[in-house]
């Protein structure tokens, strides 16, 4: 890889309103100027002051200086992060993708997979949460693969995670125009499009406090429309709606449910149940832009066991019995058909008149938080691999307010795409782009499980625990090789699905709309090895570096501190144990 050149300058730290300026000593500082002119200084570039980085250090090494010392904004507050972890990733994949998902799988291949992915998930956040307050780095887990696994296995999870959220943009811009239609299906789609990425780029351009308090407005409204759903969904199946009539488990014993596709159906839906919690791991990538991460990033991880708990296996427990799956709205919908949700049509065939408008009024909501979201997950990652010369410098332009400019400006070009929704060829076009991008979660999940194994390996091989850890992972070493395991055997399962699709004919086209997130990710790596000449395929575990980029370098005072908080949370009621364990 060729050395990342840096042009530090004389530099001083300026604090206000939670904004982070690194300034020359020759320009005015943030408080000697007002109105435009403070406005306007915001968008110069920030500079990192002189990390006097050895130029004869490793790859690896300099990836975990840069990025630790990014001048990211640190003013993601605990609530913030809390309400990412509950409520950021609920969108269409589970208010209108989970319809298809029951027409495929069934009511019982719907819960199957969901509550499997969910373990997955839930290990998956966890090993996330350890490195994460362990190296609140900029751009998170997509370093630690180049940190503990291989440089160039680290390019191409980068670059992987990046593409994935940048397509999402448009695509989520279209779903959203698409709800709209709902109400208004006269109106041309490019009007409501164009107010959507208006609302997004205005958002981020408030920077990762704007982020921040869009995300907890919209995870808000989305969690309360669950919990509003779940308890309008008991009343339903015990008859109590306006139609009325008890439905019970009535749609499980229907011709050919639970299983209508067998075990190859409920296959299939395991990449639709995953694409249903894309964005579980932003909690962690917001992780070098709060203020404590050692305090709210633990919480924010264990929340994502009561929204797995709560809002998806409760809420498709109750989908499976008040949408049969063979409902004529499931059949052949898109991933962002909005009249096809099972959500919608549980709340239509219950009776209940100006619910449905309600519902569809959050599925829009869901929309646009993924959307924005797609804009802080791409921005941060382009940074990071800007930061280590992984992409161009420009990209890497990250200005006083904190705020990935150049990364910001590129996700909302590449989300100009959503104008192509007035195109005769607009299904094709958004389904290959989807493509490039199916199966991206899956590899992004399996290094950071795989990252945690390899940076345990490495505190055994140098003779040091993890009583140094300000937090670790619940299930531990073992959750991270289940979260690798079934990533690996889930995309294994997707190889089988591509090449034989359910009821269809083996096609080259099928195959690649279903797989080629892998000869993308593949062409990625190889040609990194080959740029680098580095073809050592791991780093070993007695060269990784396991203090870069700590904010807490005082091991000693970690472990007395991780003591006393065991030895005080031994000390309290069994019920205030099982709470601090879960919450």
């Amino acid at each position: 890889m060729a050395e990342k050149e840096i042009n530090f300058v004389t530099s001083k730290e300026v604090s206000s309103s939670n904004d982070i300026y690194i300034e020359s000593n020759n320009q005015p500082t943030a408080s000697e100027l007002k109105g435009f002119a403070k406005f306007k200084d915001g968008f110069r570039q920030a500079r990192v002051e002189d990390l006097g980085i050895d130029p004869n250090i490793s790859d690896s090494e300099k990836i975990a200086i840069l990025t630790a010392n990014s001048p990211l904004s640190r003013s993601l507050k605990n609530r913030h992060l809390q309400m990412i972890a509950i409520g950021g990733s609920i969108g269409t994949g589970l208010f209108v993708g989970s319809g298809t998902n029951l027409n495929t799988g069934g009511p019982a291949g719907l819960l199957i997979a969901y509550c499997l992915i969910g373990t997955m998930i839930y290990c998956t956040v966890q090993s996330l949460g350890e490195l994460a307050v362990t190296f609140p780095v900029s751009g998170a887990f997509v370093t630690y693969n180049s940190r503990f696994i291989d440089p160039s296995w680290g390019f191409a999870m980068a670059w992987n995670y990046a593409m994935q959220w940048l397509i999402v943009l448009p695509l989520e811009l279209v779903a959203a125009s698409l709800t709209v239609k709902y109400w208004d299906s006269k109106t041309n789609s490019a009007v409501y499009v164009t107010a959507f990425y208006i609302l997004i780029v205005s958002i981020n351009f408030f920077g990762v406090r704007g982020y921040g308090e869009a995300e907890f407005v919209f995870s808000l409204i989305k969690v309360l429309a669950i919990i509003g759903f779940i308890i309008l969904g008991i009343v339903l199946i015990c008859g109590g709606g306006p139609v009325g009539g008890y439905l019970g488990a009535k749609y499980w014993y229907i011709e050919k449910a639970p299983f209508p596709n067998g075990f190859k159906g409920v296959v299939s839906v395991f990449v639709g149940a995953a694409f249903a919690f894309v964005g579980t791991e932003l909690c962690g990538l917001a992780a070098a832009e709060s203020a404590n991460p050692r305090k709210s990033l633990p919480k924010a991880c264990k929340q994502v066991f009561w929204r797995i708990t709560l809002f998806y296996v409760i809420c498709l427990t109750l989908i499976g019995m008040l949408v049969p799956y063979n409902n004529e709205r499931l059949l052949g919908a898109s991933s962002v058909d909005a009249t096809a949700s099972p959500f919608v049509i549980a709340i239509q065939n219950g009776g209940i008149k100006g619910l449905p408008s309600v519902m569809n009024f959050v599925i829009m909501i869901a929309v646009l938080s993924v959307g924005n979201s797609s804009v802080f997950g791409s921005s941060r990652t382009l940074a990071a691999l800007a930061a280590t010369n992984q992409a161009p410098k420009i990209l890497g332009y990250i200005d006083k307010r904190g705020r990935p400019l150049a990364g910001i400006v590129l996700q909302m070009i590449i989300g100009l795409l959503c104008y192509l929704a007035a195109s005769p060829k607009e299904e094709e076009i958004f389904t290959w782009l989807l493509a490039l991008s199916g199966l991206s979660s899956l590899f992004t999940w399996g290094s950071i499980n795989f990252s945690l194994i390899r940076f345990r390996r490495a505190l055994a091989v140098k003779g040091r625990d993890t009583g140094e850890l300000a937090f670790t992972s619940q299930p531990g070493i073992y959750g991270a090789y289940w979260g690798l395991g079934l990533n690996i055997a889930i995309i294994c399962l997707q190889f089988w699905i591509a090449v034989w699709p359910l009821g269809k004919s083996p096609k080259a086209v099928v195959f690649f709309k279903n797989f080629l997130t892998v000869p993308v990710i593949l062409s990625f790596y190889l040609g990194h090895k080959i740029y680098t000449k580095n073809w050592k395929f791991f780093i070993r575990a007695k060269d990784i570096d396991v203090d870069t980029g700590r904010r807490e370098m005082d091991l000693d005072l970690v472990r007395q501190e991780v003591a006393e908080e065991k030895a005080y949370i031994a000390s309290l009621p069994f019920y205030m144990r099982v709470y601090h364990f879960w919450c």
